[in-house]
């Protein structure tokens, strides 16, 4: 599952002469020169992946690489790598399920010989290090990565469907709220999944969903309002202190829609803390936002300690490191995250905020073509996660405001992903090019997270822009999901979700008036509120034009109007926002008896 961590130097691919055996470690970046360096100088490598606002990552630092038998052994025969992982998604991407922080020690040909999760005491380290010296083998923790053959099939059999969504609902902690034994926190596609689930009158799906949402609300600071990465325990009691935008822009996306979805007020207060905090904290001068703040203050005053003070005292002891990089991934996070509080509230500065930080990141992050850097200067890259989190809130903007110019950005991200990710045999890589060439690097490494996002996005497009490569596209990540869902050993909600959206069209909501006509005002923002995870909503202004991909011809009107449309069929005129709630629920529903006599 994908899960943000970091590290604390390193963005700069620097060669690093040999250490002397006395010295303290002497970091370098990542480069695709490490392993020739290593060849010619007979040694290891030791790549230290962690995060900037990782609590053991900082603690390792402090401890065990300061701890003379382990500055000792890496002086004498490894070159030792340090890299932030939000700096680096292919690396991250990678070893993503070994950290924060991550140690992959590799022989000098780029072969991998150990991998450790987590922090590893001086004494481990220690063994650890004279243990590969000894017999540079691989251990135990080196793995088969098997090979993923994608299915024929684009579409989850019914049997692979129902085996999926059993072991799904198994992994429920139902005690608790939220998924799993051991650290709690919200996953997205879980979460996503439970959504729409409940949106279709599932109400085992409804109960956890609010069961999980409420009992999540300890890991929101009741001062600031910035949501807790996770909870070490399953009762949601043990937080960790460090606020990354990933997660501050789920959550904030996530409550906004339990707001309309599910009727809770606890909800509402949720997303308003959270907005609060990104907008307080993480947002730049410029518009843009920031990548995270760090779990502690310093050695001495930890999170614990800190977060436990008000405002004043945390104020006057001073302030945790904010990560004031700007990454195209980390904002389109965030616009997406904004667009749905907006939808949610009605909050038009909101909306405004996400189409600052569009505007921002298209003008210094963009790329020929339509993709997207992931910083100013990317060590490698592109990277697969930035055009696509761009791709997606520009999508996200389009529905919001009706502005077209958001849906073409938004499909010019889709084609780049598709002319420099896509892998004709697979799926969609993280990169475009590998982190390096030799060893486990000659092995595209590919993540099933990014299929299903990729598929929900080109979905998406296909049905907003009519194109059928969009289509294909999905159509060529899912093969690969469906091919790795073959024989699960976890809960895989995201494949779920990807098969119901694939499967079946968006509520769709088209609003027929001038968008500076109050009434036409007034019915986008119920189309905008209205309980769906997966819809799609036009407006058509005569003025502009006709629209790229209308399921009719929409009639001028003498007045606004809202029309719920479904294969081709749309409902007569609403003019009110009442009525046009209703007449879209009477379309669902028409919808749903219509598949169940099929």
């Amino acid at each position: 599952m994908n899960r943000f961590r970091l590290a604390l130097l390193a963005s700069l691919c620097v060669a690093t002469p040999a250490f002397p055996a006395d010295a303290p470690i002497k970091w370098s970046g990542w480069d695709g020169d490490v392993f020739a360096r290593a060849k010619a100088e007979k040694r290891f490598v030791i790549l230290d992946l962690q995060a900037v606002w990782c609590h053991w990552c900082h603690v390792m630092d402090e401890k065990t690489y300061s701890d003379p038998r382990v500055e000792k052994l890496i002086g004498q025969k490894y070159i030792a790598v340090r890299v932030d992982q939000d700096a680096s998604p292919d690396l991250s991407a990678r070893y993503g399920d070994w950290g924060w922080p991550a140690t992959i020690i590799f022989a000098p040909d780029g072969a991998e010989l150990a991998k450790r999760r987590g922090y590893i005491e001086p004494e481990r380290m220690a063994a650890l290090l004279k243990a590969v010296i000894s017999d540079p083998t691989p251990g135990p923790s080196v793995g088969e990565e098997p090979d993923v053959a994608p299915a024929s099939d684009a579409n989850l059999s019914k049997f692979l469907q129902a085996s999926l969504l059993r072991t799904f609902n198994d992994a429920y902690d139902s005690a608790n709220g939220g998924w799993g034994s051991g650290q709690h926190f919200i996953d997205p596609d879980s979460m996503d999944l439970e959504l729409e689930l409940s949106g279709k009158g599932d109400r085992q799906a409804e109960a956890q969903a609010k069961q999980t949402f409420v009992a999540a609300l300890a890991l929101i600071d009741p001062v600031w309002g910035g949501v807790d990465q996770y909870s070490a325990t399953p009762d949601w009691a043990t937080p960790h202190y460090e606020k990354i935008m990933s997660v501050q822009a789920q959550y904030l996306r996530q409550y906004a829609q339990a707001h309309v979805l599910l009727r809770d007020p606890r909800a509402f207060k949720a997303a308003s803390q959270i907005y609060g905090y990104i907008t307080n904290f993480l947002r730049g001068p410029e518009g843009a936002f920031y990548v995270s703040q760090d779990a502690d203050l310093s050695e001495k005053v930890d999170g614990e300690k800190y977060y436990a003070l008000d405002d004043s005292a945390r104020r006057k002891l001073g302030m945790p490191r904010i990560d004031k990089h700007v990454y195209a991934r980390e904002n389109g996070w965030a616009i997406s995250g904004l667009v749905a509080y907006a939808d949610a509230t009605g909050d038009a500065e909101a909306l405004k905020m996400a189409e600052g930080a569009a505007k921002w990141v298209f003008a210094n992050r963009r790329i020929e073509g339509g993709g997207f850097r992931h910083d100013e200067k990317d060590r490698a890259g592109p990277y697969l996660g930035d055009t696509l989190a761009m791709g997606q809130g520009f999508i996200d903007l389009y529905a919001a405001t009706g502005e077209r110019d958001w849906l073409r950005k938004a499909a010019d991200a889709g084609r780049f992903i598709g002319a420099n990710f896509e892998d004709a045999k697979t799926g969609f890589r993280p990169t475009k090019k590998a982190e390096a060439d030799a060893g486990a690097f000659q092995r595209s490494a590919l993540q099933l997270d990014d299929q299903t996002h990729v598929a929900r996005f080109m979905n998406l497009l296909n049905r907003y822009t009519g194109d059928k490569g969009f289509a294909d596209m999905a159509a060529h990540a899912m093969r690969y999901a469906v091919g790795f869902a073959a024989s699960p050993q976890n809960p895989l909600p995201g494949v779920l979700l990807a098969d119901m959206e694939l499967g079946a069209e968006p509520t769709h909501i088209t609003i027929v008036g001038h968008k500076d006509d109050p009434e036409a005002q007034k019915l986008d923002l119920a189309a905008r509120a209205y309980p769906a995870l997966y819809k799609r909503l036009d407006w058509w202004d005569v003025r502009e034009g006709p629209l790229d991909n209308p399921d009719v011809i929409y009639p001028e009107m003498d007045k606004a109007a809202g029309f719920a449309c479904s294969n081709h069929i749309c409902s007569l005129p609403v003019f009110s926002a009442a009525d046009l709630t209703q007449v879209v629920e009477r379309m669902n529903a028409r919808n749903v008896l219509q598949k169940s006599e099929r």
